[in-house]
Parts: structure tokens; C-alpha cells; sequence
């Protein structure tokens, strides 16, 4: 009830959605948004982003200059100023059937490409998609938390398995077994891993696809940071075991190419037997975008150019700053006592690092050390209960090497201040 001018009271019909209200406060973004908001003022030192992984405003992890060439060259073609095809320009899914191609033991088809706005929107595609009464689906533990975020949207159940540390974060297969049923739809992995820092094996990921196949479900391979891989174990698409279980492919320009906020993503289905077209799937993902938004007309353009212009070299010094950068975090870890990071990161952008709370004064959980350390010191980092795993915190290394070790440097100061 509202009071009005005349001193009267008017009931309105209309109020927020809860659910919607619920399901977003389990986001990064939302949980960053918190921790932010306690930073002081009165602190006039450089804020030092450890919490997300979005390296672009530094300029050692520039783009290519061929990127944005493309861009360029795109726009002022002026070929690409209408409303694209629901799945995405032919020449980009042309580009990006190439891309996902290499390492794969056949060809991908552009007509199993599908554009879309970032990674972000291709996970709300195939959420909505397999949302069907019933059903529910297998998480990561620590994970992505968007996928939680859509599946409650969505009224899709979702239950976790354990990713384990002590083997490298690999999925916990007896786990995933434990808890599938007759209703469950798919299992969801991360390779390269967001939060952990991990790259699967060519073995494990054999492993994975032929649990699924055992359980009848498929596999969403969010394969965002792709290639970004720098220690022993190489990449592998998930794709390689199209031919076991059928397998979706989620991926984007964003890590690669550090363009996040370009929002070119995809959804690929890897399925050498069909089944995904049988069962209705691939009809329901172009229905999916049908009733959605695309990515940018102009940006659809550029990926061809992207695509085959930007050379190994743009690659390889990205890696190298990830892997010096990723050796810095470890070793910095490593001499704050508070701190225990049980895997050395191999590939994407984050470690995952376990608090020991026993060793600090007035701080009552992971959220208490993220917002009293972005307060003190101006650091941020993500609160581990955020992506599943509380007690811990997620800290990315793609940041240039000076502000890394100035925020490693605030961290251990907060540490001797705050310990027993």
C-alpha cells in the first residue's frame, strides 16, 4: 500500500520478482559490488583489482592491433550495420567453426556455430534449453556461479560435485555418479578452470565423456579460456569426445584475445551422432535465440579478420606474462602464512587459495577478510563463497607484474596486522 497526496492509501499490482532478486545475489558481479563498496575514500593509493578477470585496462595484455584493425575496417565498411541472422553472419560462424576445429579429430560445420552476446549469454541459452520440468543438472564445487544464477532463474535444479585439489581440481567422477539420477540432463565442466587454475588432462577428460555416456546425460564444456594454458598439461577440447557423448562448447574472444567487453560469444554442439538434433536440442537453441538479443552486427563482421589475421606471437606473449605473473602469485602465496594455495595454476587466469583463519585475529570468515583487506588496503579479491568453496578466495594474476606484487604486498602487511 502506498500513501497518497490526498491522505488516502492505493494498492498497486505490480512488485518486484524475489526469485530473480535471489538468483542474482549469488553472481561474482553482485558479491564484488559488496566487497567494493567498503573501500575507503580516504585511502588515495591505486585500487588493486585481484577479484575479477578482466586484465584489458592494463596495457600489457592489450589486444591485438589486428583486432582492432578488424573492428575498424568493419565499421567503416558499412556492411554490417543491419540485424544479423538469429544464429550469427555465415562468415563468422565460418571463422569460428575453423577455430574450434583445430585439435579436433574431424570438422565443425558453421551450422553448428551459434553466436552469442559473450560466454555469459551462451550459458543462458543452454540453461533455458534444458530447463524442463524435472530436471536438474551437475555443477562444478568451486565453479562459475552464473550457471547457479541461471539455473534458479530458470527453475532448474542443480546439485554439486567436488572438484578435488589435491588431484589437480579434477572432477570427482564417483561423485558425479553419486548424484545423477533418471532426471539428470548434463554435467558441466570449466577447462581451463575458473576459479582453481586448472588445465584437465587429454585421460580425465576421456574419463568425464565417458561417465556421461554411461549416465545418458551430455557435457558443457565453458571452454572461455580456451588455449590459455601454460604449464605441463597442453589444452584439450572437450570436443575430441563428440563421438562418446554428445558435447556443447562454450566459448568467446574474451580471454583470448582480452576483449570482454566486445561480447562475441559461441555455442557449439559437438556431436558426431546426431543425438542433440534427435532429442530436440539444437531446435530449441535457435528458438532460445529467436526470442533474444545478438551481438553486435559490426562485431560479428570483424571475426573473420580477428580470427585468421592475429598471429601465434599475440598468443604466446600472453601466455608468457600469465605464466610469470602465475609463478609471482604462487611464491607470493607462499610467504603469507594465512595463505595456502594447494595447486600451482596451469592455465586461465585465477588460483584458488584457502584461508587458514586460525592464524588471524577479528576475522570471522572469507566475505570478513575480502571486506575488511579491500578497506584497509584497497585490495580486492573475491570471497570464496562466491564460487562455491567458502573459507577460500579467488585471486586472479592477470594484472602487470608491478601491481601484483604491491597488492601481494598490502596482503601480507593486512596479514601481520590481523595475526595471532
Amino acid at each position: 500500500m502506498t500513501k497518497m497526496g490526498n491522505g488516502g492509501m492505493k494498492r498497486w499490482n505490480f512488485h518486484g520478482n524475489e526469485e530473480l532478486d535471489a538468483a542474482a545475489s549469488i553472481t561474482i558481479r553482485g558479491v564484488l559490488a559488496k566487497v567494493m563498496s567498503n573501500l575507503n575514500p580516504e585511502d588515495h593509493r591505486a585500487v588493486i583489482p585481484l577479484g575479477h578477470g578482466d586484465p584489458s585496462a592494463f596495457s600489457c595484455f592489450r589486444t591485438a592491433a589486428v583486432a582492432e584493425d578488424a573492428v575498424f575496417d568493419a565499421l567503416r565498411s558499412r556492411k554490417f550495420n543491419s540485424y544479423a541472422p538469429t544464429t550469427g553472419i555465415l562468415p563468422a560462424r565460418r571463422a569460428i567453426a575453423n577455430y574450434v576445429s583445430h585439435g579436433l579429430p574431424y570438422k565443425v560445420s558453421p551450422d553448428d556455430v551459434f553466436l552469442t552476446i559473450g560466454c555469459e549469454q551462451a550459458i543462458e541459452v543452454i540453461i533455458k534449453v534444458l530447463a524442463v520440468p524435472d530436471a536438474n543438472i551437475l555443477l562444478p564445487r568451486p565453479g562459475y556461479t552464473y550457471y547457479e544464477a541461471q539455473a534458479a532463474a530458470n527453475h532448474l535444479e542443480f546439485r554439486h560435485f567436488d572438484l578435488l585439489p589435491e588431484k589437480g581440481w579434477e572432477v570427482d567422477l564417483e561423485g558425479v555418479k553419486a548424484l545423477a539420477d533418471e532426471n539428470t540432463i548434463a554435467v558441466v565442466i570449466i577447462n581451463p578452470g575458473n576459479p582453481c587454475g586448472s588445465v584437465f588432462t587429454h585421460d580425465h577428460l576421456r574419463k568425464v565423456a565417458e561417465t556421461a555416456r554411461m549416465l545418458g546425460i551430455l557435457v558443457i564444456s565453458d571452454e572461455v579460456y580456451g588455449h590459455l594454458a601454460f604449464g605441463s598439461n597442453p589444452f584439450v577440447p572437450m570436443g575430441v569426445f563428440g563421438s562418446t557423448t554428445p558435447v556443447i562448447t562454450l566459448g568467446s574472444l574474451s580471454k583470448r584475445w582480452i576483449v570482454p567487453g566486445w561480447r562475441l560469444g559461441w555455442l557449439v554442439t559437438n556431436d558426431l551422432n546426431g543425438i542433440l538434433c534427435k532429442s530436440g536440442v539444437v531446435e530449441s537453441i535457435v528458438s532460445s535465440l529467436n526470442i533474444s538479443s545478438d551481438p553486435a552486427t559490426f562485431i560479428q563482421g570483424a571475426v573473420p579478420q580477428i580470427i585468421e589475421k592475429t598471429t601465434d606471437d599475440f598468443f604466446s606473449n600472453i601466455i608468457s606474462i600469465l605464466r610469470e605473473t602465475a609463478d609471482i602469485c604462487f611464491e607470493r602465496i607462499e610467504d603469507i602464512p594465512c595463505l595456502t594455495c594447494p595447486h600451482k595454476p596451469e592455465g586461465s587466469m585465477f588460483a584458488m587459495v584457502k584461508l587458514n583463519l586460525s592464524l588471524l585475529e577479528d576475522i570471522e570468515d572469507d566475505l570478513d577478510f575480502c571486506m575488511k583487506l579491500c578497506k584497509e588496503e584497497s585490495v580486492i579479491v573475491l570471497p570464496g563463497f562466491a564460487v562455491g568453496k567458502k573459507n577460500w578466495v579467488r585471486i586472479t594474476f592477470a594484472i602487470e607484474q608491478p601491481s601484483l606484487e604491491d597488492g601481494f604486498g598490502r596482503i601480507k602487511d593486512f596479514y601481520q596486522r590481523h595475526a595471532k
